[in-house]
């Protein structure tokens, strides 16, 4: 694992379980309290800087992770060494494919991250022993495979505008709380234009036609604001 900033905290402690963001996620929010406290005793936290890599396209899986804070963009290497992005996740996703020894994808932190680590075959025994378990990251399978189908028809058939506001929506409901939504891009106008299909020129000037509409506030380029999400669905469905 690539990892800046080497600071690594044992967590085997059912406090830091407790408060962690992927306490009732796919993996933890499964377990029994004897399982967490294994799965505690075993684990790491660490902190990953923007731009580092979690996992490597054809490495083998030796451990997998859940994210406790950030995005995580997933992506796929062509053999001409050209990469397309295939995927974010957030807080609290689980990232890693059981049962599977080579990672098809890398996982690169988009953002300053903080994830839960743990060995391989700590989980893959537990995913057999707990029922819970597998119906809970078979679940998991189905709602990224409805995710990836929905993710199809923005590119194949929806408008550079309905692309952008897609993509900011996805983004803004993991981001939203009681109060706001607001964040800040997790990709650069680059690597929007490369994750949509789209132009660099064509995903700012579609940023800057839903912010002349008032849909988004934009502050500092990529800090971004949505005072209404009823509104940024609406763009989406025209």
């Amino acid at each position: 694992m690539d990892v800046a900033r080497s600071e690594v905290l044992v967590i085997g402690t059912s406090v830091a379980c407790r408060s962690c963001q992927a306490r009732h996620g796919v993996v933890c929010g499964a377990l029994s309290a004897g399982q967490l406290s294994e799965l505690g005793r075993h684990s790491l936290r660490r902190k990953v800087d923007a731009g580092c890599e979690i996992i490597a396209q054809g490495s083998e899986n030796s451990f997998y992770s859940n994210i406790t804070r950030g995005v995580v963009k997933l992506c796929k290497v062509m053999s001409d060494g050209r990469q397309q992005i295939v995927g974010l996740q957030f807080a609290p996703d689980f990232v890693g494919r059981p049962f599977v020894r080579e990672s098809t994808l890398s996982a690169e932190a988009a953002t300053d991250a903080e994830i839960c680590v743990f060995p391989r075959n700590l989980l893959e025994r537990m995913i057999l022993e707990t029922r819970e378990l597998q119906r809970s990251l078979h679940a998991q399978a189905l709602n990224e495979l409805d995710a990836a189908r929905e993710w199809m028809l923005t590119l194949g058939r929806r408008t550079a505008e309905e692309k952008v506001a897609s993509l900011l929506h996805l983004i803004a409901a993991h981001a939203e709380t009681a109060t706001s939504t607001a964040f800040d891009l997790p990709l650069s106008r680059a690597e929007i234009a490369d994750f949509l299909g789209l132009t660099i020129e064509t995903v700012s000037r579609q940023l800057t036609r839903l912010r002349k509409e008032g849909v988004i506030r934009i502050e500092n380029i990529r800090h971004i604001t949505v005072p209404d999400m009823d509104a940024l669905a609406k763009k989406i469905s025209g």
